[in-house]
């Protein structure tokens, strides 16, 4: 990473944490690593951490605002209600800037290209969500956890030759198909065409995910279960 940022004099890295589509929760000692690395070649971080509250059991998610003032003062922090609380059409979103020059220079950006001020629907549902969602956040990712695990059994029971990447967060699933299709045309027939299906595939992210798909499970587990029927059925039929 330091050689790429020397050689090409990056000025800005966008964080996503926890990690889409690889669903890694970055520990305290990566983003560290990673704050120490940016600050010493002056490059800015901007965090997308709009999937903090997906978390699953064993591990947690460090806000990289806490690694400490040097790192918060480098940093422009996203967050949104949007993505746990189904709240995206509400249009509101929150970006964190500690340091003042930094701020005051975006909010003239932002205003320069249009950017306004949020709506009053979408703010009184963001409250409402902060202070009162905790409950049902709970709940969801009690759920969420479910149909990772319904998943991951269906695999290693029915097609043990897909291999689920271990989730740690977000509700995203990476899956690796390697063991299936020989190319990435092969996988788009394999899940468009065969098992009517529409993932996300690995390539559209960029050199390393091709033969990967993205499954999203955030849904009712009968839409799940549907998905991977379908699935199993079209990788059995090959």
């Amino acid at each position: 990473m330091e050689q790429t940022i020397r050689e090409n004099h990056v000025k800005a890295m966008a964080l996503c944490s926890p990690h889409n589509p690889v669903s890694r929760v970055w520990t305290r000692e990566e983003l560290a690593a990673l704050d120490e690395l940016c600050r010493g070649n002056g490059v800015r971080v901007i965090a997308d951490e709009i999937h903090c509250d997906f978390i699953y059991p064993g591990y947690r998610f460090v806000p990289f605002g806490t690694l400490g003032e040097e790192a918060l003062a480098n940093a422009v922090i996203c967050t949104a209600p949007s993505k746990t609380f189904n709240i995206a059409g509400l249009s509101v979103s929150n970006i964190l800037i500690a340091d003042p020059e930094l701020r005051k220079a975006f909010r003239a950006a932002h205003g320069a290209n249009g950017g306004g001020g949020s709506n009053a629907v979408g703010l009184t549902a963001a409250r409402a969500a902060y202070e009162l969602g905790g409950e049902w956040l709970d709940e969801m990712l009690e759920y969420l956890w479910g149909n990772v695990q319904y998943v991951k059994a269906f695999l290693a029971e029915r097609l043990p030759q897909v291999k689920l990447i271990e989730p740690e967060g977000t509700y995203l699933l990476w899956m690796d198909f390697s063991g299936v299709v020989k190319d990435d045309e092969e996988l788009k027939t394999l899940l468009r065409d065969k098992a009517h299906l529409w993932l996300d595939e690995g390539e559209m992210f960029g050199p390393g995910g091709e033969l990967f798909a993205r499954m999203n499970i955030a849904c009712p587990r009968s839409i799940v279960k549907q998905a991977m029927e379908q699935l199993g059925e079209a990788v059995e039929k090959r």
